[in-house]
């Protein structure tokens, strides 16, 4: 399960993400789109990764709730 959702993560950053994908690899877009550093899909990857498919979800899905137009770029790794 846990693969399932890691998979899905890198599939969504290689072809969809504003800041991983493919508009970003041709050069659509220069700018860093997401406010956060390291970006909510990579966030959440590693979430999942270290702590499994719910905590891992759970706290990717605080960390968006958390992203707004306003927010000052920053750093926030996965404590």
């Amino acid at each position: 399960m846990k693969k399932i959702f890691l998979i899905a993560i890198r599939f969504y950053q290689a072809t969809l993400s504003p800041d991983h994908g493919v508009l970003k690899r041709i050069g659509l877009i220069r700018k860093p789109v997401c406010a956060f550093y390291p970006t909510c899909s990579e966030y959440t990857y590693q979430a999942i990764d270290r702590y499994g498919v719910g905590i891992g979800i759970s706290k990717g899905m605080a960390r968006i709730v958390r992203c707004h137009p306003w927010q000052k770029n920053h750093l926030d790794p996965l404590p």
